[in-house]
């Protein structure tokens, strides 16, 4: 690289540090990646939170993780925000949702099996399955009833009795304002400016990403890493389209292609199989 290019390099990570940094001005808890950051290996915050919106104040948390990937069996993935085990064996999976399309009812029931999949091993009885919680922050209110947090639990339909499977389901509308502890987190989520922040232990932590030397450069490097990674995924997706192409014209070999676009053989010859049901028109 010569000095012209130096330049230009020192220029492009300026200009990215400028702009991260006026992103995290506005950060909000309600920021699935904001909310990552602070919450991650954060008990006090985050027994804080699932205090306030199970009701159980007595709710001790053992371990937290955020991002945390669960595989099934199919190879389907799914990423929970925060992950958590309490003092009582019981599994916590908190989501943050600005979209309400990413809030869906059935995205609520695959979140709750996937649970319980995770947690299960070969040979182990069913009625010792951990119970499970899994909670969606939303920005609006998703269900449209009007209300600030809805409680779903199975139910005997004939009886109207709570069918005890231990599987809970909360939503939490995230634009209710009042008083009230929920009422104030939700206010807290919302808050870019920790100064404002009514719960202590939350506002230190967004401070410290915010406003501290060393929380800034960690914020900062994060941002960075997502720009990259979501580089490195716009170009594996243009390469995968390219060999979609060249599968499709017929021309070459898998090898060749394979060799070509610098792929495994067994990658292109999912591509190929990819594209084969979709010519079909047989998506499933």
């Amino acid at each position: 690289m010569n000095a012209g290019e130096e330049d230009v390099e020192l220029d492009r990570k300026e200009e990215h540090r400028e702009e991260d940094l006026q992103r995290l001005r506005g950060f909000r808890l309600m920021d699935d990646d904001f909310m990552a950051a602070c919450f991650q290996d954060n008990i006090e915050c985050t027994e804080l939170v699932l205090r306030i919106v199970t009701g159980k104040p007595d709710l001790k948390v053992e371990s937290v993780q955020t991002q945390y990937h669960i595989k099934n069996l199919q190879g389907r993935s799914v990423t929970l925000d925060i992950y958590a085990s309490d003092d009582c064996g019981r599994k916590i999976n908190a989501e943050i949702q600005r979209s309400d399309k990413g809030a869906g009812v059935k995205r609520a029931r695959y979140h709750s099996s996937m649970i319980d999949v995770n947690v299960t091993c070969p040979g182990d009885d069913y009625e010792e399955l951990a119970e499970t919680w899994v909670i969606f922050i939303t920005e609006h209110d998703v269900l449209g009833r009007g209300l600030p947090i809805y409680h779903i639990d199975r139910t005997i339909k004939e009886t109207g009795e709570y069918f005890g499977d231990e599987s809970h389901i909360i939503y939490v509308n995230g634009a209710y304002r009042d008083d009230t502890p929920l009422g104030i987190l939700m206010q807290d989520f919302a808050c870019t400016d920790p100064d404002r922040m009514q719960y202590q232990v939350l506002a230190e932590r967004a401070r410290y990403f915010k406003q501290d030397k060393e929380g800034i450069r960690r914020m900062c490097k994060m941002m960075e890493d997502m720009r990259n990674e979501a580089a490195l995924e716009a170009a594996l997706a243009e390469k995968r389209a390219m060999v979609r192409n060249l599968i499709g014209l017929g021309k070459l070999s898998y090898e060749e292609i394979a060799e070509c676009a610098n792929l495994a053989i067994e990658e292109v010859e999912e591509l190929a199989g990819q594209k084969g049901r979709e010519g079909s028109g047989d998506l499933f």
